[in-house]
C-alpha cells in the first residue's frame, strides 16, 4: 500500500533523492521547501502524487501552516522526514553571534517545531513515524564544526525524550546519522572567517583538510537513502539507524572512549551518593 511522506529539504541532497526514489515506487511525497518552484519537475512529471508547501524552518508559523496543508490535502502523513539543515564552519571563537543564531534557529529550533507541528496529526490518526536525519556528528565531534555538533547533540536529546512521551499514541522515532556523504552538503557549508591563532591547531588541520578536498567522503548518497527507506517501511527499525562506514567506525570508537571512561569512576560516581542513613533519617522524618 503506498504511502505520504512528508519531507522538508526535499529540494536537495539526501531529501530531493528520497522525494524521488519514493515518487518512483508510487508513494505520495510532500515537499516541504522554502521555494516550492524548486520541485516543479518533479510535479511536472509525477503531476498530483507530488505536492509542495513552503517550509521555512526559522519561522515557526511557517512550518506549522506547512504540516497543517499537507494534511488537509492529503488526508493523513505516513511518515514525516525532519531532513533540512546546513552546517556552520568555524571555531567557536571565530563564529558570528549571527550565525551561531542561524545555525541554532535551522537546525534545532527548527526541527523540534517540526516535531511539535506533526505530533497532533499523527497523534489523531492513531500513529504514525518520524525520521529525523541527524549525524555522526549526533554522537562525536569534529573541530570547526563545534555549533554544528550543538544543534545534532541537542536534537538527538528531544528526540530521545518525545519519543518515550508519544510511544502510547503509536508514534515512533527513527535517528538516522549517516558518516560523510556525497550531497553537496560540505559545498554548502556557512564559513566563519579564519583567525591566523588557530591555524597551527586541530581546527586549522580540519580547514585544510577540506579546502584540499582531503576530508574523506565514503558516504553514498542513493544508498543512504535505500537504508533510511528501509528502516522507515520495516515495522520495528533501529532506533538510531548508523549509516557509513565512517560513521560506524567514528561512533563505536567514540562509545566505547565514553563507556571506558565510566567504568573507571564508578567509585567516584557512588562516593557521590546521600549515605544509607541520611536516607533513613530523612524517610523518618517523613513519616
Amino acid at each position: 500500500m503506498s504511502k505520504t511522506w512528508f519531507i522538508s529539504g526535499a529540494s536537495s541532497g539526501l531529501g530531493r533523492e528520497m522525494a524521488e526514489k519514493l515518487l518512483a515506487r508510487g508513494d505520495r511525497v510532500v515537499a516541504a521547501i522554502r521555494r516550492p518552484d524548486g520541485v516543479a519537475d518533479l510535479q511536472a512529471r509525477h503531476g498530483e502524487q507530488a505536492l509542495a508547501v513552503r517550509l521555512d524552518l526559522m519561522d515557526a508559523a511557517s512550518i506549522r501552516a506547512a504540516v497543517d496543508e499537507a494534511v488537509r490535502r492529503c488526508g493523513r502523513i505516513d511518515v514525516v522526514v525532519s531532513n533540512a539543515g546546513y552546517g556552520l564552519f568555524g571555531a567557536a571563537e571565530e563564529v558570528s553571534d549571527a550565525q551561531i543564531e542561524r545555525q541554532i534557529a535551522t537546525n534545532l529550533t527548527g526541527s523540534i517545531q517540526l516535531v511539535r507541528a506533526a505530533l497532533p496529526h499523527l497523534r489523531r490518526q492513531g500513529g504514525g513515524r518520524i525520521v529525523q536525519v541527524s549525524s555522526e556528528g549526533g554522537q562525536i565531534a569534529y573541530p570547526n564544526f563545534s555549533l554544528y555538533h550543538a544543534t545534532k547533540w541537542g536534537i538527538e536529546g528531544f528526540i530521545e525524550s518525545v519519543a518515550q512521551e508519544v510511544a502510547p499514541f503509536g508514534i515512533d522515532f527513527i535517528i538516522a546519522e549517516p558518516g560523510p556523504t556525497g550531497t553537496g552538503f560540505g559545498a554548502a557549508l556557512d564559513h566563519a572567517p579564519p583567525m591566523e591563532a588557530y591555524e597551527q591547531t586541530p581546527a586549522g588541520e580540519v580547514r585544510r583538510a577540506i579546502g584540499t578536498s582531503a576530508f574523506p567522503i565514503k558516504g553514498d548518497a542513493e544508498r543512504t537513502v535505500q537504508a533510511i527507506v528501509a528502516a522507515a517501511d520495516s515495522p520495528r527499525p533501529a532506533f538510531r539507524l548508523t549509516l557509513g562506514s565512517t560513521a560506524y567506525d567514528s561512533i563505536s570508537a567514540a562509545l566505547r572512549g565514553r563507556l571506558d571512561a565510566l567504568l573507571a569512576q564508578r567509585a567516584v560516581a557512588f562516593s557521590a551518593d546521600r549515605t544509607g542513613d541520611a536516607v533513613q533519617a530523612e524517610q523518618e522524618g517523613q513519616g
